[in-house]
Parts: C-alpha cells; structure tokens; sequence
C-alpha cells in the first residue's frame, strides 16, 4: 500500500435544530409515529408554496463565520431532480451554483501532534428527504416521510484527507464546532450528523486523481474509518489485478465490514439543476453577517488556547475537554466552584469520570455525578479530608447514588487521619513488628520504604495521612 496515496473528500450533512422544517411550519421532532409530521408542503401537494425559515439562514451563516468562509450576498434554492420513493416530489430544494457558504478552512490535529488544514468548498442549505424502510417489511419497502423537509446544512470538503484517521478527526472537528454554535445536536445514531466519503487512490507522486466512490450515510466514527479502510484496500486490489475503479455510491455494511455498489455514481447535469421558481434568492447583508459574528460562543480552538494558557492545562488535556461541547461545559461548572483546581478536575474528569461513564455507555450530561457533587470530592482531598486513594472509593460510591461525597465520607468513616500522635502509635506497631526491614533501611536499601508505608496504611485502612506518613516514618527509621 506504500506505492498508492489515498484520496479523501467527506460530505457531511448536519440537520439544523430548528422546532420547524425549512419549508413548512411541520415538527422536526424525533420519533413520532411514521408519516405523522408530514404536510402539504412537505410532500408537494398542488397549489401549495414552500416558505423559507429564517433561522436556517442565521444558522448557515454562523457556520460560516465561525469557519471564516466567504458568505454569499445573494444565494439561490434550486430544484435536484431525482426519482426516489422516499423524496415525494420528485426533486429536492437544494443549493447548487450558488451556496449560501463558500470556501472556508478548518485546522485539525493528527496522531502526531501535528496539524493540517483542511479546506472546506462550501455549505449549503437543502431539505432532506423521507426515509425507507427495509427491516420490518418483507419483500416490502416502507416509507416514512417525517423527515422530508428537515433542514440540513451540507458541508462539503475539499479532498484534502490522506487518510481514514485524517477523515475522522476532521469529521469530528466539525461535529464539535455544529454542537458549540448550537445549531446541531451532533446525534448520529438519530441521523442528525452523517457522514458520506468520497474515496479514491493514486500511485504515489501521481497529481491527477484517480475515479471516487461515494459511501453514503455513514452514522458513526468507528464506521467511518472502517468504511474507508475497506473502500482503499478493495480499490487497490482491483486495480493491481488489472481491473478499472467505477464512479459508483456504495453502501457501508458494518455486520459484514465491507463496503457494496448501490447504484453509479451521477454527476450534477444528471440531476438537471435549475432555480426553484417557488423560491426568492436569499441576500444577505454585511449588517447581518456582524450581528451573528457578535453572537458566537467562544468556539473550541479559542477555549483549547485559553485552557493551555490561562490554567495552565497540557496540549493533550485541553485537547480532550475541548473536543466535545458537554465535557467543555461540564468541565467550566466544576472550574466556576474551585478556579484554582483547574488540573485536579480535569483529570477527574478525564480519568475516573469518563472510564466511569465510557463502562456505562452514558455521555456525560447523563452522568449520576454533577460537575458540583465532583468538586465536592475534589475538595475533600484538598484539604486532606480523605486521602486519593479514599476518594477513589467515594467516587464509586457516589457512582452508585448513595449521596454526596461529605456524606458518604461520614457515613463509612473514612475521614483521613491527621493526627500525628495517632499515626506515630501505628508507626511504632510497624516498625516493632520488622525488625529485619528496619535493619535493611539503615543500610541504605530505601525501597523498604515503601514496605513500610504499605504496612501502614494497611493497618490504618487507607486512612492514614501519606505525607505525614512518610515524614514521620523517616523520623523513626532514623
């Protein structure tokens, strides 16, 4: 595989968290019961004209603020012609020519530490079609049309990816950037963020491009990765034995690791684009422009930088909190309780809570443990309530729901000892106890130390103070 370059060009389609659709005032609620939030408009009724929904427009253009893309003045809806049983009217409202974003770059980061631009060509509004159903049918298809006509904002890459790891943080960079600018909730597995890979190789060194597949609709990470992964190492082998590449859609099975035709690939003139009569250009102002570049949040880079420099956090740790906006947000509750613990809870966080919540399967704003009830534990050992070690045992309690950490704490008893008369006496008892090690300490072997803590905290049941532990324990040794 050295001998071939891999190509890659992700399309990416974010439906926008509007109550309503683009068109039409229907719900763009999830899970109702099939073909129940579809209206006149949304399947093309005679007589009845579509109406653009103003926040889709806002929503667009934060997009392309936040990414600094060129933002069309005046855009243009038109008609994708297709026959699909799950697209009613025959077409699909989209943006072809010209797109209400254009082009725009996104920074990413690698393996390595690195990072790479990838450019973005443009975004585009369009509605999105029905969806058919295979699984509870037999020798059936049903069709549910509640999601024709949910808004989506599809963006579109430049083939800048050299691999599928380089696609997948590039497709996470922006699933993070949609839930940050709040104009998507990011949830694949409803179908909110989808992924299609645009996939081809070339010999090494070779500049022009060698013939795409597109795999359509991947909803997950790992599947994206699987799917290009299989799309390169299927495209070599066919053409190292001498067969040719089809421009062709292909579909991820993610059962069978593998990727199959669906059907060949059209180009833009086989949709026949022309402007929707029904809709009027959409012109937007630099007036507008400003007054949504005034409203952004503070977007991920700027708080990974803030992160880094004002608290002090290392690259990688500031990378994670800042790779999803629910950890980001968990992380500034606990942060606004107790400024000057910023790295303490960023590891708990980082550590115990996700290995906890990952175990779990929950994402964090489902955690049974606050950003508030953690800071508490975090305090606890800060003023040497409990010991690390103690507080690990906490955690886990507090996991399970049997209260707050103080409560806890009271509850079991497991307030450190602090008292130095009362750990000198456990000392003592130790040190009574092993003549042999004690001998072997003063002749200079100090890794019996750590024989002696051990016994110790064994005997205090984890409860002993380490730091006076030691300075204690040195005294007598000595």
């Amino acid at each position: 595989m050295a001998a071939w370059e891999t190509v890659i060009g992700l399309e990416i389609h974010a439906q926008l968290a509007t109550k309503s659709k683009i068109f039409s005032a229907a719900s763009t609620a999830f899970g109702s019961e099939p073909n129940t939030q579809a209206c006149a408009v949304d399947l093309g009724f005679p007589g009845v004209l579509p109406v653009l929904n103003a926040e889709v427009v806002n929503m667009a253009i934060k997009f392309g603020v936040a990414i600094d893309a060129k933002i069309t003045p005046v855009s243009v809806f038109a008609r994708k012609n297709y026959f699909y049983p799950d697209l009613p009217k025959g077409y699909q409202i989209s943006q072809f020519e010209l797109p209400i974003v254009g082009q725009g770059d996104l920074s990413i980061s690698l393996e390595d530490g690195q990072s790479k631009i990838v450019g973005v060509t443009r975004a585009h509004l369009e509605e999105d079609a029905g969806k058919s159903l295979h699984e509870e049918f037999t020798d059936q298809t049903g069709i549910d049309l509640n999601r024709a006509g949910t808004p989506l904002l599809e963006i579109v890459s430049e083939p800048d990816m050299r691999s599928a790891k380089e696609a997948v943080a590039y497709a996470r960079k922006i699933h993070t950037l949609v839930q940050y600018l709040e104009i998507c909730d990011g949830n694949m597995q409803e179908g909110s963020f989808r992924c299609d890979a645009n996939v081809s190789v070339r010999p090494m060194g070779e500049e022009k491009l060698g013939t795409r597949a597109e795999i359509k609709n991947i909803n997950s990470f790992r599947f994206l990765e699987r799917a290009i992964n299989f799309e390169v190492e299927r495209q070599i082998d066919l053409i190292e034995d001498g067969g040719k590449v089809a421009q062709e859609t292909r579909l991820y099975d993610s059962d069978k690791d593998e990727t199959r035709s669906m059907r060949s690939k059209e180009e833009a003139n086989d949709y026949r684009y022309f402007p929707d009569p029904d809709l009027l250009p959409v012109a937007v102002t630099d007036d507008d422009i400003e007054r949504i570049r005034a409203s952004l949040p503070e977007l991920p880079e700027q708080k990974r930088q803030r992160y880094i420099s004002d608290l002090g956090l290392s690259d990688y740790n500031a990378e994670l909190l800042t790779g999803s906006r629910d950890i980001a947000d968990y992380f500034e509750q606990a942060l606004a309780k107790a400024p000057t613990l910023s790295s303490q809870i960023a590891n708990w966080i980082l550590g115990n809570l996700t290995g906890a919540l990952n175990k779990a399967d929950l994402d964090i704003k489902d955690s049974p443990i606050s950003a508030v009830m953690l800071i508490e534990l975090i305090d606890r050992i800060a003023d040497n309530t409990i010991s690390g070690k103690i507080a690990k045992q906490v955690f886990d309690a507090m996991w399970q729901g049997e209260g707050s950490a103080d409560a806890i704490i009271e509850a079991q008893g497991l307030k450190q000892i602090t008292d130095s008369g009362a750990i000198e006496a456990i000392i003592d008892e130790v040190i009574a106890a092993n003549p042999d090690q004690v001998e072997q300490f003063r002749a200079g072997k100090e890794k019996v130390l750590g024989f002696f803590v051990g016994q110790i905290m064994k005997q205090s049941k984890g409860k002993a103070n380490p730091g006076k532990v030691n300075q204690l324990l040195r005294d007598k040794l000595k």
